[in-house]
């Protein structure tokens, strides 16, 4: 992680560069029912590994006020109606999770795999936390579309959980890799 919550160009910098990762994030897609596998979840973890609390809030912010707006950056497309879709929850989960990641990756003054792991986790848990309630309301209550929550358990979780963890894996190892150089300021070969 990078200085912890300043906020200067570069850092600004690092938000916007992560809010275009989520993007391209967003059309990288293996479909599965349910909830399309992105690679979204595994920049918003390492913006919380790398860029802390704040960075990492911001960044997810950015990107969200990009397809409220009406830009297609969501992998469905954008607009200020995606808040009605299903899946928009998990996007509001994107925000908690990295700074609830950031939050814990800052505590990690030591940098250890196994307290980013947990971070990585902890972030994770904070998508679902927001995402699958949210898709049980809208669907049942606004679309009038009943899932009941055997099911969207099945398809919200159990069957994106074993993508969720080989992201985490790859973001922690990103990381450990990342911090070094965001930390010189300087990317050489």
């Amino acid at each position: 992680m990078i200085e912890k919550n300043t906020l200067n160009t570069r850092m600004l910098v690092l938000c916007a560069i992560f809010a275009a990762l989520l993007v391209v994030g967003a059309y990288i897609k293996v479909p599965l029912p349910g909830i399309p596998f992105t690679l979204q979840t595994l920049f918003v973890i390492l913006a919380g590994l790398l860029l802390g609390s704040r960075g990492g809030l911001i960044a997810v912010l950015v990107y969200l006020f990009m397809g409220l707006i009406g830009l297609p950056v969501f992998s469905g497309g954008g607009g200020l109606m995606y808040v009605f879709k299903p899946s928009f929850g998990y996007l509001l989960g994107f925000a908690l999770a990295a700074f609830v990641t950031g939050w814990l990756a800052e505590k990690n003054t030591s940098g250890t795999t196994g307290k980013m792991l947990l971070a990585a986790l902890a972030g994770t848990a904070a998508i679902y936390a927001v995402g699958l309630p949210w898709y049980y309301v809208i669907a049942n209550y606004y679309l009038n579309t009943p899932v009941g929550a055997a099911t969207l358990m099945m398809t919200g979780f159990v069957m994106t959980l074993p993508g969720d963890l080989i992201k985490i894996a790859v973001s922690v190892l990103l990381a450990k890799r990342l911090a070094p150089v965001l930390r010189q300021g300087v990317i050489t070969k």
